[in-house]
């Protein structure tokens, strides 16, 4: 019987939920020495060169010096602040992977999601805790999507770094333009020039992805083709769409990435466009942890670039759908058999 994923309850520890902030696989044995700088592009060469010297200084300031047994002990260090701009494709999360394998534990690596999630679960001041002994902690994918969110992460980040926590962040938005346009708000404002306080802007430029079309998504499967897809395949996972958008409103996402640990194939039928932002934002989410698993998707249904509607695309979220929507249509490549 094929498994599903609608069934699948994960537990997951505190303890295990601060282990699992690493880079994705595919980052596992990137380093400064493999990211080759475009010639054409002096800033690449700059950010390596920036990447290091934050390494540098943000492993002293953990080292802190030897100190006498009858020495005063020194005033707690500020952690620094790296801000890795630019566009898609041009290696900054190559760059945030390296400076988290140059540090000394212990430290964390996470999307920003991630880290908002890592508070819904273990609660704020857990969570503070949990982290404040750590060299640094890295955040790829910068994004404010909510004045919620803000106020919790630049509390965090700002209480993190007076305890000497050193912090990275890539992003294709400059830190005192994020949100820009969509949120007004004096306190959120005010909390957006904060952040940008913490962090050193480096920029790093090149051709930017996004400005290419998306790829034509593939013809979805029939129903029939999916089961026996899911049947032949050994660890693949079979589910509708509807069971298991569900099925996500009922988790943490904290626990999405134990939902499809050890799945080799996730066979989803009757997809049609969310009708729902929450459902729309939870498969964002789970989209995030396949990819990063390098996991395939079969579907059948609508074609996956109509997942979300025109409507959500051209909201607030859009880079968050477009992001999910590529993601996905190179998971469903990846899955198509070999001819």
């Amino acid at each position: 019987m094929v498994a599903r994923l609608s069934e699948k309850n994960p537990v997951i520890e505190a303890d295990a939920l601060i282990g699992e902030m690493v880079p994705p696989s595919m980052f596992d044995h990137v380093s400064f020495d493999s990211y080759i700088p475009d010639p054409d592009e002096p800033s690449q060469a700059a950010a390596v060169a920036s990447a290091r010297g934050f390494v540098a200084r943000a492993a002293a300031i953990r080292s802190g010096g030897k100190r006498g047994f009858f020495r005063k002990k020194a005033a707690p260090t500020h952690g620094i602040g790296l801000y890795l701009d630019g566009g898609f494709g041009v290696g900054k999360t190559h760059l945030l992977a390296s400076i988290y394998h140059s540090m000394p534990g212990p430290k964390a690596f996470a999307t920003f999601g991630e880290v908002t999630n890592l508070v819904g679960a273990l609660g704020y001041t857990d969570a503070l805790e949990r982290l404040s002994g750590h060299s640094v902690l890295c955040i790829d994918e910068f994004e404010l999507d909510d004045p919620g969110d803000t106020m919790v992460v630049s509390r965090l980040l700002s209480e993190l770094s007076a305890r000497g926590v050193s912090l990275v962040a890539t992003s294709n938005t400059l830190p005192g333009q994020l949100g820009e346009g969509r949120f007004a708000a004096s306190d959120f404002l005010r909390e957006i020039q904060k952040l940008s306080g913490i962090f050193e802007s480096v920029r790093v430029d090149g051709p930017d992805y996004r400005h290419r079309d998306l790829p034509p998504a593939p013809e979805p499967s029939s129903d029939s083709e999916l089961l026996t897809r899911a049947d032949v395949t050994e660890g693949a996972t079979l589910d509708s769409f509807d069971d298991l958008s569900a099925h996500l409103a009922k988790l943490h996402p904290s626990k999405y990435k134990a939902l499809v640990d050890g799945v080799s194939l996730v066979c989803i039928s009757d997809v049609h466009p969310a009708d729902d932002q929450a459902v729309a934002l939870r498969l964002v989410a789970l989209v995030d942890r396949l990819y990063d698993a390098d996991i395939p998707v079969v579907t059948s249904g609508v074609k996956l670039d109509e997942i979300f509607t025109p409507e959500m695309v051209a909201g607030g979220y859009r880079k968050k759908y477009l992001r999910a929507i590529s993601r996905l249509l190179a998971l469903s490549r990846s899955a198509e058999p070999a001819v």
